[in-house]
């Protein structure tokens, strides 16, 4: 009896692949063997920067919020201990586009934490 394989599936499979990288550039948008270590490597890359990308986040979010405190008089530090203290639960996101995009309103929020 003749082997028996899978075409349907071992086509498809390539396919996936070929799919995932095209607009890569030469071999490896057309060569599957070349193409499959492109896309394994890139969604490597994707795993990794959805982490990265949080750190970014919040590193630009204190650094705008330090900008904006420092401009009252204070420092990030101490306004965050001091929110803290004061139990004003506003995460960083939102202060941060409080002090770039609502100076007044984030002005309110640091005489009212000093």
């Amino acid at each position: 009896m003749p082997r028996s394989v899978n075409a349907v599936a071992s086509r498809k499979r390539r396919k996936k692949i070929l799919k995932a990288a095209k607009g890569y550039w030469g071999a490896r948008s057309k060569v599957y063997t070349v193409a499959k270590n492109a896309v394994e490597k890139a969604l490597q890359y994707a795993y990794r920067d959805r982490r990265n990308k949080k750190r970014a986040f919040r590193r630009l979010w204190i650094q705008r919020i330090n900008a904006g405190a420092r401009q009252e008089g204070m420092n990030y530090s101490r306004f965050m201990h001091a929110l803290n203290k004061n139990e004003i639960a506003l995460n960083r996101k939102v202060l941060a586009d409080l002090a770039m995009n609502h100076p007044d309103t984030f002005k309110a929020i640091i005489d009212k934490v000093k």
